[in-house]
């Protein structure tokens, strides 16, 4: 069924809509064994490319480009790429409009899930989805998996369907993916969804990687095993993967758990090897770090990543800022591949706390904090202000007088001051729209936050 599905049924269904993913997916499969030098060629073909039909299609980039003085062939590398203005997500919700090609016809309207501020709304050409579909393919691969091999997604879905939406549970029901709905992760959903797995032994399992741990800890919990149902790797993204979450999805599927990085407006940027790396899709997406004043940095620095995504004629996504800290590295990954190592993803911008005295500190030094505390099942930690902070506690019996003792203790030792913490205990706590669940959020902005 899976050669079927594979060799048959997906390039009809992909051709039907108009798309171009096999011939990009054999393009990628080639061009991933390339040298750095070769990458750099095609980037810089691709590059001319992009600009010059962003000048000539494209009534928002035609302005800039006459008010910067700037011609398309001024900008021939990446490198070069450092004279352009920067894309972000406010000047896309103002420029909408004149940011679609005007022969641009057929597109995809899309959106943002708006976890860390409002949604965004911008459009995707067959060329882009066919692009990002292909490079998704790829990295599945990489670990033996592949198109109509038996798939679970834990994702965000709507209670009620929409026609589209029937047509998409019709197409996953071919392929052989049965989607989980990460909306409703309640004892009872997750008690079934368990039930579902067992019987349905997917070969992989792709989604949050928040809703994925709470999946395990809940199997734990139960003592229900996962380890023999045959799932060959778990794939995580759309958040950060914390190792503590990794070590957990590994040990109750038996599997690796590889992680992937990218958004629906930014792509699909990179994917971990089998070897541990992080590489990114070099033929499709250039990514630059660059400090809180803009300035690009070296390999091993972190800031925060701008992707120009070179498939996205249609609707231009050119050094556009996501929100997002992270490092490049530098070296040569030992499988092989030429493919640009993302050296890692530190996460979005507002999980990172300012102290009172400046200084920034990722989320993560806090949630460590929580974790080391047995009584508690779920938590959640919001940044109100520098010196003020909310903590949402689901309680166990465990959690006893001194745990509040223990975490004021714990947070004023990591920040270096005397912070006040506000604590709230409800039964649950709620997902973001998007179906994610987000350990730490910051209300205070960092230079990251700036545009």
């Amino acid at each position: 069924m899976s050669f079927f599905v594979r060799e048959i049924l997906f390039p009809i269904h992909e051709m039907f809509k108009g798309h171009n993913t096999i011939s990009a997916l054999k393009a990628l499969e080639q061009s991933q064994w390339h040298s750095r030098e070769q990458l750099s060629r095609l980037q810089s073909e691709k590059i001319q490319d992009i600009l010059n039909y962003a000048c000539a299609r494209i009534a928002y980039y035609k302005g800039l480009f006459e008010s910067k003085g700037i011609k398309p062939c001024d900008i021939k590398s990446a490198a070069d790429l450092k004279m352009f203005p920067f894309l972000t997500k406010e000047i896309i919700r103002e420029n909408t409009n004149i940011l679609k090609a005007d022969n641009g016809a057929n597109l995809t309207k899309s959106n943002t899930g708006g976890s860390t501020g409002g949604p965004l709304t911008f459009y995707l050409g067959k060329d882009r989805i066919s692009a990002d579909v292909a490079a998704k393919i790829r990295a599945t691969r990489w670990w033996d998996v592949d198109i109509g091999d038996r798939e679970a997604v834990i994702w965000g879905s709507p209670v009620e369907l929409t026609k589209q939406d029937r047509i998409r549970q019709l197409r996953d029901m071919i392929f052989l993916t049965k989607l989980l709905s990460a909306f409703n992760m309640t004892e009872k959903t997750m008690s079934e969804y368990l039930d579902f797995l067992r019987a349905f032994k997917p070969l992989h399992i792709f989604g949050y990687p928040s809703s994925i741990y709470l999946l395990c800890s809940y199997a734990r919990r139960k003592n229900i095993r996962l380890d023999n149902i045959g799932v060959k790797v778990v794939f995580c993204t759309a958040e950060r993967l914390y190792d503590y979450q990794r070590e957990l999805i590994s040990e109750i599927f038996n599997a690796p758990v590889a992680n992937g990085y990218g958004g629906r407006d930014s792509g699909f940027i990179a994917h971990e090897c089998p070897e541990g790396r992080m590489h990114i899709t070099d033929e499709n997406i250039i990514v630059e770090i660059i400090d809180p004043e803009g300035n690009p940095l070296p390999a091993n620095n972190a800031g925060e990543i701008v992707v120009t995504h070179l498939m996205s004629h249609d609707f231009p996504f050119i050094r556009y800022k996501t929100g997002d800290v992270g490092v490049l590295s530098d070296e040569q990954c030992p499988c092989g591949r030429g493919l640009t190592v993302l050296k890692s993803i530190e996460g979005r911008s507002t999980d990172f706390i300012i102290t009172p005295d400046g200084k920034i500190m990722h989320g993560l030094s806090l949630i460590y904090v929580m974790r080391e505390l047995e009584g508690i099942d779920e938590f959640k930690i919001i940044q109100e202000e520098p010196d003020l902070f909310t903590v949402n506690i689901v309680r166990n019996p465990l959690f006893n007088d001194r745990s509040e003792e223990v975490i004021i203790n714990g947070f004023r030792k990591i920040t270096g001051s005397d912070i006040k913490i506000n604590f709230l205990y409800p039964l649950k706590i709620e997902a973001e729209k998007s179906g994610k669940f987000r350990y730490v959020v910051s209300k205070v902005q960092t230079p990251y936050t700036k545009n």
